[in-house]
């Protein structure tokens, strides 16, 4: 077989996993319910806005818990508002989107399914990715369609456009591919649901906390600031990489972008070593 009938193969059964993955999300109400959850975050905001340009911004930026004076330029308030609504996404967005996806790794590993799935002529690398690259997608989908919902109606509301918020798409995706390499391991290695759901959520919850210099120089101990610093710059920056969308949001400066490289290695270190363990485990 040449190398071009080896890549289109390849493809093909790329495509058929991510399809079976697509149709389990389907089955299970998984890619509805987040459809649902967007269209009704669209359609809130909608109503907030058709209330009055000015007051819909900021009752929708106090409901995100910005903060506006009494004086500000309406400029300003349509990126106060899309900062509001990125910062939805790297909470109760991402949580929602973790434990969603979290099943569908341990529920290829359910026995009876696994051997089938293994009897078919693709690599055990290949069923993984395809099944990592699904989710990120089903995701991937309900992230465009909330961020470009809300981005069109503010502009054709005020007529200001501004691209900047569209960042919030690629970077959440980013995040939740991530965070999903940890929910893949997780799943391999323990076949845990819940575990899954928790460990993710669990890094989103103390990434803040990890993020903040000053507590670690505080602490009593050299190995427990050690240990501490070690934490933050092993796991993955949500915190940070939050940060880093809300300045582009804002059009501010981003002082580094050494956040997304070190949680891009982590999401790769930790999906190379779910593959392995998944190519040695016995079925």
């Amino acid at each position: 077989m040449s190398e071009g009938m080896l890549i289109r193969t390849k493809l093909i059964r790329t495509r058929a996993i991510v399809v079976d993955t697509f149709r389990e999300a389907f089955a299970r109400k998984i890619f509805w319910g987040l459809f649902v959850l967007s269209t009704l975050m669209i359609l809130f905001f909608l109503f907030l806005m058709r209330i009055d340009i000015v007051q819909g911004a900021m009752a929708t930026i106090s409901l995100f818990g910005m903060q506006t004076g009494n004086e500000i330029n309406l400029a300003r308030l349509v990126k106060q508002t899309e900062a509001g609504i990125a910062t939805f996404l790297y909470t109760w967005g991402m949580f929602l989107a973790v434990f969603a996806s979290a099943g569908l790794i341990p529920s290829v590993l359910e026995p009876g399914r696994i051997e089938l799935l293994l009897s078919k002529p693709v690599s055990r690398r290949h069923l993984l990715l395809g099944r990592y690259l699904g989710n990120v997608l089903i995701v991937g989908l309900n992230v465009a369609y909330l961020v470009l919902g809300v981005w069109l109606i503010l502009a054709l509301k005020t007529g200001i456009w501004h691209p900047e918020f569209l960042v919030a798409i690629p970077s959440t995706m980013f995040l939740f591919a991530v965070l999903l390499a940890l929910v893949v391991l997780i799943g391999v290695l323990l076949e845990s649901t819940a575990l899954a759901v928790m460990i993710p959520v669990g890094i989103m919850i103390i990434s803040p906390i990890l993020a903040q210099s000053k507590i670690a120089n505080l602490l009593s101990g050299e190995f427990t600031r050690f240990l501490w610093k070690a934490m933050y710059h092993a796991l993955p920056k949500v915190y940070d990489i939050g940060k880093i969308t809300l300045d582009f949001v804002m059009d501010k400066h981003v002082e580094s972008f050494t956040p997304v490289w070190t949680s891009a290695a982590f999401g790769t270190i930790v999906l190379v070593a779910a593959i392995h363990i998944f190519e040695k485990r016995d079925f």
